[in-house]
């Protein structure tokens, strides 16, 4: 990720990370950034459509960039720029494909799954190329589809020039010169990326996906989807519910609130998913803060509000702050596998004043050399950028919430002033950095209602939503929210820790496989067990 801080949010199914992908915003374990060039190289011609289906438009072929699992294929999909009424151009975006045929029988072949894992910025191919093993038992009957979402990744990747800027606290002149820094910001990112700045965000990126569903010759989209990738559901099922098939909706994000009050309850997600840990630690033996939970949360506290006055040199020379403990300690918490790695780290933050092993959980990167592309994979031609950027532009264009265009900067200070006690209240770990995401769209245009409309739509089917109680990036408040504006769905409700349960849990992969491969699902809410 780069190297200063977003006011927005990501969130991502947790995934074996690139250290660019994770520095988007304080204590977000992004998913791999590894570079993969996704313009096809021919291949075998186009497979029969089903009747009443066009054929598809994808013309599959080898990946060029390597590793990737034996198997995937790569392709894109061009589809309009702009799906506005009143739209008469012609321009079309290129949006970056990649497939893993099914490996069962083909008499037992259900068709294909369309994935995402998060975001909003998180590239599909190159995460699914890291990690396909998670969802071998998917693949037996399905071919697992995935895609770089426009503006993400290799589908007209969305740029601001090198780095988002504003996030990480007050510019040095004060309100008037921070906001003055946003707004050129912004300038900077509708000149960098191009057409495509414009016609970003959830809802051309669902209806991206029904022109993928068709091209796939699919009569109904069977979708996957994780954390941000949520949202991108729903809003599909929202807009085409007759087009909706078999989906699965895991780590639920909301549909309604705005980024502040997002903002606020992610803090309260993170320091929950915290307390947790603490917890655990307690009953570990050599727990660096005893077994006192309460005093526990405070020697947390003290370090972060130490380094951020006296930071600590790291490997390489990097300064390594506050800021950076509490993104390390966010990263952590997206999976209860990454704890003891947590605690051994904060061990020896703690007693030798060594911050190596917060380092690799996600500490400060020192930046390429200038010249050199960060992406992983020789040929990489994503802006270094892009993840940062795109899950800005994305959430902003989500967004219809704006200020008041012509409050001064003092206004605004004052407006920071007033929430910054509910945010301390909420975490005074997270609070401070998430507060900021008030600021995260100053200067940019207003956002979609649509998805703050979406209340029940008629004709949806049953959708299946996991939601977990642990869950330091989607509480599980929003999963209870989201079944409420759909209307047809039913909740697993898993009682663990971690971003998402999918890959945590067996009990929710046995509901979610059933569902998805059978088509079973009972209604109500179900409950599976932490460790379970």
């Amino acid at each position: 990720m780069h190297r200063s801080r977003s006011r927005s949010r990501s969130r991502s199914r947790p995934h074996p990370a690139s250290r660019v992908r994770t520095r988007i915003a304080a204590g977000v374990l992004g998913t791999a950034l590894a570079g993969a060039l996704l313009a096809a190289v021919p291949g075998p011609a186009p497979a029969p459509a089903r009747p009443g289906i066009p054929r598809t438009g994808i013309q599959w072929g080898a990946c060029p960039e390597k590793p990737v699992p034996d198997g995937m294929r790569c392709g894109t999909l061009t589809v309009p720029l702009d799906y506005g009424a009143k739209a008469t151009a012609k321009a079309t975006v290129r949006i970056a494909l990649a497939q893993l045929p099914a490996t069962g029988p083909a008499a037992k072949r259900l068709g294909s799954l369309v994935m995402n894992f998060g975001g909003p910025g998180a590239p599909g191919v190159s995460t699914l190329a890291a990690d396909p093993n998670a969802f071998a038992e998917l693949n037996k009957r399905y071919d697992l589809v995935v895609f770089d979402p426009r503006g993400v990744g290799h589908s007209a990747p969305v740029t601001c020039g090198g780095g988002i800027q504003g996030g990480g606290g007050a510019a040095p002149g004060g309100p008037a010169a921070e906001l003055a820094a946003l707004r050129a910001e912004a300038k900077r990112c509708a000149l960098d990326s191009g057409p495509v700045l414009p016609y970003i965000g959830t809802v051309s990126v669902a209806r991206d996906m029904d022109l993928l569903r068709q091209a796939l010759g699919e009569d109904k989209l069977d979708y996957l989807g994780f954390s941000y990738g949520t949202r991108l559901g729903a809003v599909y099922a929202a807009l085409f519910p007759r087009r909706t098939g078999r989906m699965v909706l895991d780590g639920v994000d909301t549909l309604s609130e705005p980024l502040g009050e997002q903002a606020l309850l992610s803090a309260v997600g993170q320091q929950r998913a915290l307390d947790g840990f603490l917890v655990w630690c307690a009953h570990r033996q050599g727990c660096v803060y005893g077994t006192n939970t309460r005093t526990a949360k405070e020697k947390v506290q003290a370090l972060v509000t130490r380094l951020d006055a006296e930071p600590l040199t790291g490997e390489g020379g990097l300064r390594f702050t506050g800021q950076d403990v509490a993104d390390a300690i966010g990263i952590a918490l997206y999976s209860q596998k990454a704890w003891p790695a947590l605690a051994d780290a904060l061990a020896r933050v703690e007693r030798d004043g060594d911050p190596v092993g917060l380092m690799q959980l996600g500490g400060p990167e020192e930046p390429p050399p200038p010249g050199e592309d960060p992406a992983e994979g020789a040929g990489a031609a994503v802006p270094a950028d892009n993840a940062a950027a795109a899950l800005v532009a994305v959430n902003c264009a989500d967004d219809p919430d704006r200020g008041d265009a012509k409050a001064s900067p003092m206004d605004v200070a004052r407006e920071l002033e007033a929430l910054q006690p509910v945010f301390l209240a909420a975490s005074p770990i997270f609070g401070p950095r998430q507060l900021m995401t008030v600021l995260a769209c100053y200067g940019r245009p207003a956002g979609t209602d649509f998805i703050r409309g979406i209340d029940r739509p008629a004709g949806i089917p049953r959708i299946l939503l996991v939601g977990t109680r642990g869950d330091p990036a989607t509480p599980y408040e929003w999963t209870e929210e989201t079944a409420k504006r759909l209307g047809n769905t039913v909740i697993v409700d898993y009682k663990g820790d971690g971003h998402t349960g999918y890959v945590a849990s067996r009990c929710v992969q046995g509901y979610v496989d059933h569902f998805l491969i059978d088509g079973r699902l009972a209604s109500g809410t179900r409950s599976c067990p932490a460790g379970e």
